[in-house]
């Protein structure tokens, strides 16, 4: 990916060559704010900047991540991405402490979508 830093904004061109939009590119810096907020105390604030640089810092570890396990999966021909290619990526390129509790998370996570789906929950409409 080429950055293109004119006029202080900030565009960066796909593989295919289209421009794509520094909005696209992030996560949305409500967001960001948002969960920075939870970890701190209820009284602290946060600068815009501080919000603007975890923004880049977040919005690049998940392209990151998310271009390694892309990567895999196109090795593989598969394309669709999955839990499970983003927590090998995360091993492969080193967060293991990332990878494990990922993978638990992912694990509680389809087994809380199981018991959601519509045949499990199943009621007698006889009654």
């Amino acid at each position: 990916m080429v950055d293109n830093n004119v006029g202080g904004s900030c565009s960066n061109y796909n593989e295919n060559g289209g421009i794509i939009k520094e909005q696209d590119r992030l996560l949305p810096i409500a967001n960001v704010g948002r969960i920075m907020k939870q970890i701190l105390p209820q009284n602290a604030k946060i600068s815009k900047e501080s919000k603007e640089t975890m923004q880049e810092c977040v919005s690049e570890f998940i392209s990151f991540v998310t271009s390694e396990a892309s990567e895999k999966c196109r090795k593989e021909r598969r394309k669709t991405v999955n839990g499970d290619d983003i927590c090998w990526a995360l091993a492969t390129l080193g967060f293991d402490d990332y990878a494990e509790p990922m993978r638990r998370y992912l694990h509680r996570y389809r087994e809380l979508e199981v018991d959601r789906t519509p045949n499990n929950n199943v009621q007698d409409r006889g009654n």
